[in-house]
């Protein structure tokens, strides 16, 4: 997390919303030899007190000595802000590149889950997801073929991270003035879709 407060300021609810729409991250745990890090996807149970994944059975992370701490890191858009976009160097001198971001970091315990816990939570992973796709029937499990579904979830195992802690970075620039802050968001307006996003998110910052 950045240490400065002026972009640590977004309440946990805030935190675990975006958390919960983005609902994939990176998971890490110290293992025997050192840090080990798996990508997965996620779904955070209604309050907000857990997060349900699955990761596969040959993944170092299933032979790491759990339950142990861990850290599911949630990375949203960023972008790169060059310091020409802030305006005349004579109005605003002394600027260096920064790169804006939105990262927020659940950490707790990661635990195994008894296997028979697997198919719930593949299923409400699908359809956590699938809801969000406008203009076709969401799609589920029955419609594999007979003893698919069973076949390829052997691959898998369930676990649970127990969340204790919810940090959040949202670096949109607050440090700076909001007239600065516009001008660098109209140019990354003008970027990529990435860009766009950070571009929209500086603009729903408060003004200073």
């Amino acid at each position: 997390m950045h240490p400065n407060p002026a972009f640590r300021q977004s309440p946990a609810d805030q935190n675990l919303a975006f958390a919960r729409v983005r609902g994939f991250g990176t998971l890490v745990v110290n293992g025997p030899d050192g840090p080990l890090a798996a990508h997965v996807p996620f779904h955070l149970s209604d309050d907000s007190a857990t997060a349900d994944l699955h990761l596969a059975r040959s993944n170092a992370i299933v032979r790491a000595g759990l339950p142990a701490p861990a850290l599911l890191a949630v990375s949203g858009p960023d972008a790169y802000v060059s310091p020409d976009w802030y305006g005349p160097h004579a109005e605003v001198p002394d600027q260096v590149p920064t790169w804006n971001y939105i990262a927020v970091h659940l950490r707790g315990v990661l635990e195994p889950l008894p296997e028979d816990a697997l198919r719930p939570h593949v299923d409400a992973l699908s359809a956590e997801h699938e809801q969000r796709i406008a203009g076709k029937a969401p799609w589920t499990s029955a419609k594999m073929t007979e003893g698919a579904m069973p076949r390829m979830m052997r691959m898998i195992l369930p676990f649970r991270l127990r969340i204790t802690s919810v940090d959040g970075t949202w670096k949109l620039n607050q440090n700076k003035p909001a007239d600065v802050r516009e001008r660098a968001a109209a140019a990354l307006a003008k970027g990529n879709e990435a860009a766009q996003a950070i571009a929209a998110l500086m603009r729903a910052v408060p003004k200073a």
